[in-house]
C-alpha cells in the first residue's frame, strides 16, 4: 500500500497572516491544542511557520508575527508519498511540514502523523538481510 500525504495530514489547517500580532497566534495554538501554524502569503501561499519553540521566548503581545516565525518552511505537495515528508523532516530536523497543492496550503503533516503509520501498520515491511553464515575467525 502506497500511503499519500494527503491520507495523514490535517486538513482545514489553520493559519495566521504574516500582520496577525504574537498574541493573536499564542492563543490559536492553545485554543486547538497545536504546536504550528503555517503563516500565509496573500496569494494562499506558506510564507512561514511559527511553532510553539518560537513563541515560548518573551515577545510583545501586538508585535507581529512576522517577527517571530521561520521564513524557510519546508513544503511538500499532498500527492507525494509519506515517506518523502518523513526523509524531508528527517533531512531538515523539523517536526512539521506544511503540505500544497499547485503551492497553496492545504494542510500540515507533523511527526506525530506519521507514527500514525506504525500504530495502524499500515507502513511497508522490507525483508531483513539473510543471516551471515560465516563464523567469525579468532
Amino acid at each position: 500500500m502506497s500511503v499519500k500525504v494527503a491520507d495523514l495530514m490535517t486538513e482545514n489547517t489553520i493559519t495566521a497572516q504574516p500582520h496577525h500580532s504574537i498574541a493573536h497566534v499564542r492563543k490559536l495554538m492553545e485554543t486547538n491544542h497545536i504546536h504550528a501554524i503555517p503563516i500565509q502569503g496573500p496569494d494562499g501561499e506558506a510564507a512561514g511557520i511559527v511553532s510553539a519553540k518560537d513563541l515560548a521566548a518573551d515577545h510583545k503581545e501586538n508585535s507581529p508575527v512576522s517577527r517571530v516565525m521561520t521564513e524557510k518552511v519546508y513544503t511538500i505537495p499532498q500527492y507525494n508519498g509519506v515517506h518523502q515528508a518523513a526523509r524531508l523532516m528527517r533531512k531538515h530536523r523539523v517536526n512539521h511540514v506544511v503540505v500544497t497543492h499547485e503551492q497553496k496550503i492545504v494542510g500540515i503533516l507533523s511527526s506525530f502523523d506519521l507514527l500514525k503509520l506504525v500504530e495502524d501498520h499500515r507502513y511497508e515491511e522490507k525483508p531483513g538481510a539473510p543471516p551471515n553464515k560465516k563464523k567469525s575467525a579468532r
